[in-house]
């Protein structure tokens, strides 16, 4: 019940949050106000029910090394992100167009920070987290890798690889990363800082939600083998190879941290009868 209490909670500010976010998208200010003010309601929320459920701290959010967590997260997220466009663009399939727009920029900012930090709550900091005690860090890593996907079908212009390919380069790295550091600051980080490098920065459509007027100007063209398509660069070949390097470099450091859980496996109990 714990796993169904903490959803819930998360989930309810998820969705209250993107309504209001929703409801002013006109607004580059108050869609950076209520996007900021989503993902910090939804930690604080987060943080409660985790005390309620488990009694415990939620060391997992704790507000040490959250400026570094988030920090590094970013880089990481970002530089992934741009290995993917310049690779595009080298072989003709992204070009800049100019510039493109600041309060789009920060538009898109609030956005993303609500839904990386509701996103990374639900998904690694409950079903993950709570999967991998019951089943092991590999088995919990394919299975809610699989679900962050399969949620990503609902999206406009989703497509089944689409699906397939965030279950593996996100769903399966942002685990991992979770797993190597036990914080959800850094993926938190780099989930944002792929999402916003893709529409606040490059312009490019994010999981199929339809493409964004980011600081520049891009236009990607070519084959959708290559780009993506109407799903965007996620789709891409290159982003499944990096995202799948990443996985393994974040399980190598929880190996070597001592932070894998192992599968657990069921033993036969013997009764012994006393006369």
């Amino acid at each position: 019940m714990r796993l169904v209490k903490q959803l819930v909670a998360v989930a309810a500010v998820a969705f209250a949050g993107n309504a209001l976010v929703g409801a002013v998208s006109g607004n580059a200010f108050f869609t950076l106000l209520f996007g900021l003010g989503t993902a910090v309601l939804a930690v604080y929320v987060y943080g409660r029910v985790v005390r309620w459920t488990e009694m415990r701290e939620p060391v997992e959010v704790a507000p040490e090394g959250a400026g570094a967590g988030l920090g590094r997260g970013l880089l990481i997220g970002v530089a992934m992100f741009v290995a993917v466009i310049l690779n595009l663009a080298f072989l003709g399939a992204y070009r800049l167009d100019g510039f493109g727009s600041v309060p789009g920029a920060l538009t898109i900012f609030g956005f993303m920070a609500a839904a990386a930090v509701t996103e990374e709550l639900l998904f690694r900091g409950v079903l993950f987290r709570i999967v991998e005690q019951r089943t092991g860090t590999v088995t919990a890593l394919v299975v809610t890798g699989l679900l962050f996907g399969l949620t990503h079908l609902f999206n406009e212009h989703a497509s089944l690889w689409g699906a397939i390919a965030i279950a593996i380069e996100a769903g399966g790295m942002l685990a991992a990363a979770y797993a190597a550091t036990r914080t959800l600051w850094l993926p938190i980080g780099l989930h944002f800082g792929w999402n916003f490098a893709a529409a606040g920065i490059f312009s490019t459509e994010v999981s199929g939600n339809g493409a964004s007027e980011g600081l520049l100007q891009g236009v990607t063209s070519g084959s959708a083998l290559l780009t993506g398509g109407e799903f965007g660069p996620e789709g891409s070949p290159y982003a499944v190879v990096f995202g799948l390097l990443l996985t393994g470099v974040f399980l190598h450091v929880a190996r070597k941290r001592g932070n894998l859980v192992p599968r657990r496996r069921r033993t036969d109990a013997t009764l012994v009868r006393t006369p």
